[in-house]
Parts: C-alpha cells; structure tokens; sequence
C-alpha cells in the first residue's frame, strides 16, 4: 500500500475536497502547495486526460513519488462541448470563476433551458514514481441555470443545476455534493486503485 501520494494540484479547493474524500485511506495526502518551490506545469494538453497525465508524471518524476492530478471540466452540449479543457481560463487567464460564469451566462442568453444540457467531468491520473499511469474518469449530467444561485463550492458550481436535486451544486451540501460530483465519483474508482497498488 501506497504511504504518501502529493496532490499535483495548487487549487486549495480541489485539495479539500480531494483530502475529504480520500481521508478514510491510511496514507498521508500532501497537497503540492507545500512545496513552492515546485515549478508549475504548463496545461497545454488537448484533452481533460491529456492534461491530468502530464501534471501527474511531471510532478512524480521531480519529487520521485506518488501523485495524484486531476483536470476538470464542464461540457455544454449547445456550446459543442465547450468550454471543455479550457474551463479554468474561459473568460482569460488569471480570470475568476465568476468571470468565468458571467461569460457562460451571457454566450447562452436567450438558449431555452432544455438546450442548456451540460456535463461536468473529471479525470484523475494516478503516477507511480516510475511513471507508470492509471487513470480514473468521473462525470455528472445537469443544465445550465439561467443565472448564478448558492454559495457554496467553487468554479462553475452556481451555474450547474442538477434537476434530481432541484439545486445548484452551490446549493448542495458539502456532504452530498462530495458524494455526487464528477470529482467525488472519479475519486471512489482511484481510491480502489490506490488501494490495489
């Protein structure tokens, strides 16, 4: 069994949700944020799996250990998939997420709810120190609202309405949310992984 693995990630959100849901594991979860010294990776890739891979191998082969990295994104069918890999930077680099979330609303003024369909998904690359890869992938289906609604969560989590809910992911608990998001169901398949390592 693994002792240690870094998370490949310095967005304190994502390690306290990905530290949450791993916390049952005996291993110790050090986010990357504790080494600054640590260059970060350039996301460049064309595909969520792409990038996920890259910031993994790259982070094992400089602390020669375990890691973990994810990238996220949100589909949106009327938008043929975007903004996709470029979620984080939607509205630009260094933007905000609720820049990014006013540019969404405004690119879908005027579309009908039944043609805001969306999907959140995740894809998480599990590195060894010897760069062997195992991917694990996570999604969720919902809509895009017709404005920002909650406070909860982070990113996109105002605008994505999951109907079996009635709320928005920033209306959700943290609880229910963590047990039902793109980045909770892809984290339950790499914690079987990581169990099996």
């Amino acid at each position: 069994m693994i002792e240690e693995i870094i998370l490949a990630t310095g967005n304190k959100h994502k390690v306290e949700e990905i530290k949450e849901i791993l916390k049952d594991l005996s291993i110790k979860v050090t986010p990357m944020i504790s080494f600054p010294q640590y260059p970060s990776t350039e996301e460049d890739g064309k595909t969520l799996e792409e990038n996920a891979i890259k910031k993994a191998s790259e982070a094992s082969k400089f602390f020669g250990k375990w890691t973990l990295a994810d990238d996220s994104g949100l589909e949106v069918d009327y938008l043929d998939g975007a903004p996709g890999v470029y979620s984080a930077r939607y509205a630009g680099e260094k933007c905000l997420y609720e820049d990014n979330n006013n540019k969404l609303l405004k690119v879908l003024d005027g579309v009908p709810l039944e043609k805001r369909t969306a999907k959140f998904r995740t894809v998480i690359a599990i590195s060894s120190p010897d760069g062997k890869i195992n991917l694990a992938e996570g999604k969720i289906f919902g809509i895009i609202a017709l404005q920002s609604v909650g406070s909860n969560g982070f990113g996109y989590d105002p605008v994505f309405y999951v109907p079996e809910y009635d709320k928005t992911f920033a209306e959700l608990s943290t609880d229910i949310k963590n047990s039902i998001s793109h980045r909770a169901i892809a984290l339950q398949k790499a914690k079987e992984i990581i169990k099996s390592l």
